[in-house]
């Protein structure tokens, strides 16, 4: 059942016209962010999850990653913590941080071509994305590229205990593009023509989230690990909403 429903995500995405769908969203039209700003958070900081000390710089894509604590299910925020945090830790080089850490990365020279994302509409526990690179490479360029996509959770300051907006990752894909690696036949159903590069998976979602806050984030590194395209799916973002009370403060309540 479970690599149907996969399979159904997937085809949805798949169909997705170039210019977006009315069940989803897309990249087009939104600005590709000048940097990625990620928070890190360990599942055992409940406290840094309500701080609101970041301060992300306008036109920069913000992640929040939160890693799993030693303390595993233990950990205040094990529920939302995912092992891809430790995997973008280790790509970064850094360690899991104690309570919090920042890792602000800007654009350096932007390849010539775009980066293009777009997200399916929920079906039961998947969603079906599709990540694609098009038009021209640098002369002389020799990668490999290492392409990143986060699928986040648009929370809006006010809500989950959080005094901040924050895109909660939820799943993540990474991939590494050669020069060599042609698109197949079958893969290039529906896409634009100038496509180099294209990936089409179906993420599965975490149990808690809401389909309806979901947004992409996707970067594109450099063999030297340097941002060199970026592109953020303009999926429409959550409405202000009353506070949303935390379990904690549910069980405080008289």
């Amino acid at each position: 059942m479970k690599r149907l429903t996969a399979a159904l995500a997937l085809l949805a995405c798949a169909y997705l016209p170039p210019a977006g769908a009315q069940d989803g969203c897309s990249s087009e039209g939104a600005p590709a962010p000048l940097a990625l700003y990620e928070r890190f958070i360990n599942a055992d900081c409940a406290a840094c999850w309500g701080e609101h000390s970041f301060a992300p710089g306008a036109g920069a894509a913000v992640l929040d990653w939160i890693a799993p604590a030693t303390t595993g299910d233990e950990a205040a925020l094990s529920a939302a913590a995912r092992t891809d945090s430790l995997t973008r830790l280790q790509a970064l080089q850094r360690p899991v941080p104690a309570t919090t850490d920042v890792h602000v990365a800007r654009v350096g020279t932007r390849l010539p071509g775009r980066l293009r994302l777009a997200l399916g509409p929920a079906v039961n526990d998947y969603v079906g994305a599709s990540l694609s690179y098009h038009g021209a490479l640098p002369r002389g360029a020799r990668g490999p590229w290492t392409v990143w996509l986060a699928l986040v959770e648009q929370v809006p300051a006010g809500a989950e205990g959080t005094r901040v907006p924050r895109n909660l990752v939820r799943n993540m894909l990474q991939r590494s593009w050669t020069l060599d690696r042609q698109l197949l036949k079958r893969e290039q159903t529906n896409l634009l023509p100038d496509t180099r590069w294209s990936e089409r998976p179906s993420l599965q979602l975490a149990a808690g989230a809401q389909p309806e806050r979901l947004a992409l984030i996707g970067w594109m590194e450099d063999a030297a690990g340097q941002v060199v395209a970026t592109a953020q799916a303009s999926c429409t973002p959550p409405a202000p909403t009353a506070k949303t009370l935390t379990a904690a403060q549910h069980a405080a309540r008289p």
